[in-house]
């Protein structure tokens, strides 16, 4: 793993704490403050590994990148004249206006790509070893199932911390798999509908239910 992906995952388990634990800021609940960011580690840690693990499986390599936007508009000449670092900017600034109601749990984003002996080894030598859209929807999905796995184990497990566990992995599947820009969403949208479609499904669900037992 490259140091700047290392940053990068860093910066996310940061602004996930922020983002879980700003009520509490608010509340000065201090000593839930440091709840958050274990939780915000496990979920990064998980939702990073997931992907690695599913890319592995694929012969790809996977690397992380904070989420930019780099398109202003509709057209493809529409562009910033510098990427705008949306997965930094927009979940401090929808927590704060929101003081901490809305989780927006939206950071990171991935690129997969295909080890050099791909081709060779799994289609001969005169093969194609680029990475499909299905691929990198099986690789963002990963991410989703395994957060799901985590939350349903953190809910049954009879220790109430863990309650807050299961929620903000909810929340992260949420809105990572809101089919924009380059986040997960996008990538599994586009590779499959029909698994896109089943994993919103779970989510909306999930999701709706989480905040109903707030």
């Amino acid at each position: 793993m490259k140091p700047a992906e290392i940053g990068n995952i860093f910066i996310a388990i940061i602004l996930l704490t922020i983002v879980s634990g700003l009520a509490f800021v608010i509340n000065s609940q201090w000593e839930d403050l440091s709840l958050a960011f274990a939780f915000s580690a496990i979920i990064i840690f998980i939702a990073v590994l997931s992907k690695k693990l599913t890319a592995y499986l694929l012969d790809a390599d996977v690397e992380h990148e904070i989420w930019e936007i780099t398109r202003l508009g509709l057209k493809k000449s529409d562009h910033f004249k510098k990427p705008f670092p949306a997965g930094i900017l927009l979940p401090l600034i929808i927590s704060i206006i929101t003081l901490g109601t809305i989780k927006f749990s939206a950071f990171l984003t991935f690129e997969a790509r295909a080890l050099k002996y791909r081709a060779s080894k799994r289609f001969g030598f005169y093969s194609y070893t680029e990475m499909t859209d299905w691929h990198n929807a099986l690789i963002g999905a990963s991410s989703a199932i395994a957060l799901f796995l985590v939350a349903i184990i953190a809910y049954f497990l009879p220790i109430a911390d863990l309650e807050s566990l299961s929620k903000m992995s909810i929340y992260y599947i949420f809105w990572n798999l809101l089919p924009i820009s380059k986040l997960d969403g996008t990538q599994i949208f586009f590779g499959s509908r029909i698994l896109w479609a089943v994993l919103a499904t779970i989510t909306l669900i999930a999701t709706m239910m989480a905040i109903i037992t707030i």
